[in-house]
């Protein structure tokens, strides 16, 4: 296990390396009383833990973390502090520890178990053709290869909202700009970028189970998240409608297989504006999908199947008139009156929920209806 050491006091690092000499578990390789990130980016990316004073004079213990964290983002850091205030702070930064000055070697033995701990988490190494399926469909998910789902326990929700949005742009470099005028607009641009790079660190921590699947990459002015071997949901499912023959009697069961792989719109139980235009881009060929399915039954008298599509667009898009109009029409040709009042009924809640109204030729169409008790009705 590899440490560096960072106090302005020199005193105080010898102290402390003294005190790790004694437990022996452990081998300082840098010792620093102010620390040249630039220079020494090669030793971070090398260590296992860092020991950092919070009280320097020349720059913050805190700032220097954060610093720290956006070269070597899977580095532990063990604050050094001699007054207890600063111990908030340096957990909402993700500190495996902190300890108190003078260093007790009993608290100094706790802090080392801790950090071995951490470092002997196993790492889900699968084997070569393992596939780590991703959900995007309503809400985020993992699923194994035995179908057992994973909801994955963030840090924050902005850490949780930045990992999608990286996703949504895998293998692409998006600048750290764009991602601090997204998720932290209301911040000032040092604390913006202070909240970036420790979401970033979340991410890492939350996602080293599935390293061999994510990595997250820092190019300077941006981050680059790559995916392998990860089938997302959405994505798959875009890919074969659009790759799907015309609609015939062979090929409509793979339009029903293909379908069910659409369980629910793009992210849509969390609240991003950014997810919004792809949320309906998909949307709206899941529509078109769906109408060409109910129109073939329909063409083909399997009126049970084309009413079950139907439903599905109402039940999905509530306020989709067209689809109401048809399953009125449906019920009308089987003498349904029941079905074609209530279908009215729930179009016009619908389209009310959003101040709308049904559309003068809706209205005409169910009044002439009503007026000749079902009877005649225009099909």
């Amino acid at each position: 296990m590899k440490a560096i050491l960072i106090d302005d006091e020199a005193l105080a690092l010898d102290f402390l390396e003294h005190q790790l000499n004694k437990i022996g578990s452990i081998k300082v390789i840098g010792k620093f009383n102010n620390l040249n990130i630039k220079k020494n980016a090669n030793l971070l990316n090398e260590v296992d833990v860092i020991f950092l004073d919070i009280e320097m004079p020349e720059i913050n213990g805190l700032e220097l973390a954060e610093k720290i964290i956006e070269v070597n983002a899977d580095v532990l850091i063990v604050f050094v502090t001699a007054f207890n205030d600063y111990a908030v702070q340096a957990f909402e930064l993700n500190a495996l520890d902190y300890v108190l000055k003078p260093i007790q070697l009993d608290r100094l033995r706790k802090t080392l178990k801790r950090v071995e701990s951490n470092l002997n988490v196993e790492i889900h190494k699968p084997d070569k053709n393992n596939v780590l399926k991703v959900n995007l469909s309503r809400e985020l998910h993992f699923e194994t290869d035995n179908n057992k789902i994973q909801f994955l326990q963030w840090r924050t929700t902005k850490s949780r909202e930045l990992f999608l949005y990286l996703l949504y742009n895998c293998g692409k470099t998006i600048r750290k700009s764009e991602l601090t005028e997204l998720l932290w607009t209301d911040f000032p641009e040092d604390k913006a970028y202070s909240q970036l790079y420790t979401a970033i660190y979340h991410i890492r921590k939350t996602l080293k189970k599935y390293s061999e699947h994510f990595t997250i990459k820092n190019m300077g002015e941006g981050y680059t998240l790559s995916a392998k071997n990860v089938f997302i949901d959405l994505v798959e499912w875009e890919n074969k409608i659009n790759a799907s023959p015309s609609l015939t009697s062979e090929t409509i069961h793979d339009y029903e297989k293909n379908m069910k792989l659409y369980k629910g719109a793009f992210l849509e139980a969390y609240d991003y504006l950014w997810a919004e235009p792809e949320r309906y881009r998909l949307e709206q060929l899941w529509l078109k999908t769906a109408y060409q399915m109910a129109g073939y039954y329909d063409q083909q008298d399997i009126l049970t199947k084309a009413e079950e599509w139907y439903v599905k667009i109402c039940t999905t898009i509530p306020e989709e008139e067209e689809a109401h109009f048809f399953l009125m029409k449906l019920y009308a040709r089987l003498g349904l009156e029941l079905q074609i009042d209530r279908q009215f009924n729930q179009l016009t809640k619908a389209l009310e929920e959003l101040s709308l109204e049904v559309s003068p030729s809706v209205k005409k169409w169910f009044m002439y209806w009503k007026s000749s008790l079902g009877e005649n009705s225009p099909t």
